[in-house]
């Protein structure tokens, strides 16, 4: 028969081993995920600048919506000016003051006293 072999003195060494090795494991390991995680948060990649980014893009394609929808209303108005006598009218009778032949031109004056009455009827009645 074969002599029994003491186990004590191998799980005593094992456990020493295995104590500092799986402190030294894991002390790796949180550097390593330290390491992993500082590009994903803080590098040139990372995700705060990619949403930095993502907001100039919103606000830029906004603007570029905006500014097309002006040069939108600016081609119409060019292809009227081009085209049609009734849009030079419109800007010569409100922009320079200019009538047509045989139009009669009136205007009508408030007096003092209809404005004075209008102002005292719009303040509060207390005041």
């Amino acid at each position: 028969m074969r002599a029994a072999v003491t186990s004590r003195p191998v799980t005593a060494f094992a456990n020493t081993i295995t104590d500092t090795t799986v402190r030294l494991i894991l002390i790796v390991l949180t550097v390593m995920l330290i390491l992993i995680q500082y590009p994903l948060w803080l590098g040139k990649g990372s995700w705060l600048r990619v949403w930095d980014l993502s907001r100039q893009l919103d606000s830029a394609l906004a603007k570029e919506q905006e500014l097309k929808d002006r040069n939108a209303k600016l081609a119409s108005e060019v292809q009227d000016l081009k085209e049609g006598t009734g849009a030079v009218e419109e800007r010569a009778r409100y922009e320079l003051g200019l009538i047509k032949d045989n139009e009669v031109f009136v205007q009508i004056l408030e007096s003092e006293s209809k404005k004075v009455s209008a102002e005292a009827a719009s303040k509060p009645a207390g005041r």
